[in-house]
């Protein structure tokens, strides 16, 4: 929610930080719960993640509440039509985000992940994978982002302890992001 204005309004909705991050056989996304406008923090504990498709995908958002809402189900309706293959609905999502009329208005980005993968989406028509384990949206992503590079990097710390300090670090840089911190992990079963 970086910066985002509304025809119907002049004020600013920001806030948000979402981050993904795979170490070995874990996959840990994490969210702050900050909602912002304008200038007023308006809630504290807000959750902005969401498993899907019988616990087995994660899904994050930064954006508009409402905008983000109606992606999460289109995207619901992606994975149940693609029996849950995550590249095959995120692409269709992205296709339909772009071009259709109404859908194409939506201002959210969508982080989303599997055991397998992570995806960033955007309205633009973006479906961008991670190349290194760590993707990261919304205002404070930057900075979540670096820190989970660096920990993954330069730490033996499980995917869980990562995205958690990352965000921790996030939040204590960008104004529009908390310590207010939801977590959600997908484990790999190993053959």
């Amino acid at each position: 929610m970086s910066g985002i204005r509304t025809e119907q309004s002049s004020i600013a909705f920001r806030g948000t930080t979402i981050l993904c991050v795979r170490r070995g056989n874990q996959v840990a996304m994490a969210g702050d719960g900050q909602v912002t406008l304008g200038h007023t923090v308006m809630k504290h504990g807000a959750c902005k993640l969401r498993r899907m498709h019988n616990d087995r995908i994660l899904a994050g958002f930064a954006g508009s509440t409402a905008d983000a809402f109606t992606l999460f189900e289109k995207f619901d309706a992606k994975l149940q039509e693609f029996q849950g293959q995550l590249t095959r609905a995120a692409v269709a999502l992205a296709k339909d985000w772009r071009s259709d009329r109404v859908l194409r208005r939506l201002e959210a980005l969508l982080i989303v992940a599997d055991s397998e993968q992570t995806l960033v989406l955007s309205g633009a028509g973006d479906v961008i994978s991670s190349d290194d384990g760590v993707a990261a949206i919304g205002s404070g992503g930057a900075y979540a982002q670096a820190a989970g590079r660096a920990l993954l990097r330069h730490s033996e710390l499980t995917a869980e302890q990562i995205a958690r300090h990352a965000l921790e670090i996030a939040a204590e840089i960008c104004i529009y992001t908390n310590s207010h911190i939801s977590l959600e992990l997908l484990t790999r079963q190993q053959p």
